[in-house]
């Protein structure tokens, strides 16, 4: 497990290791999310990135009669 240090100014250093596993280069947006007793960051990708993500999907669900 890695460990960062909060600078004076409340700010982190993402390891190298972690932006290079997680693809996340400079002037990147994070989302950050507290929940219970932590802290999540979540790169967030550029739309053009996700084109094609659902290609293929099946489209064919059961719906409820007063949803066709």
């Amino acid at each position: 497990m890695l460990s960062v240090t909060v600078s004076p100014k409340y700010q982190v250093v993402i390891p190298k290791e972690v932006r290079e596993s997680m693809g996340i280069v400079s002037g990147q947006k994070i989302q950050m999310l507290t929940y219970r007793n932590r802290i999540e960051l979540i790169p967030i990708k550029p739309m053009k990135n996700l084109k094609g993500l659902l290609k293929g999907i099946d489209t064919d669900v059961d719906r409820d009669d007063d949803r066709i």
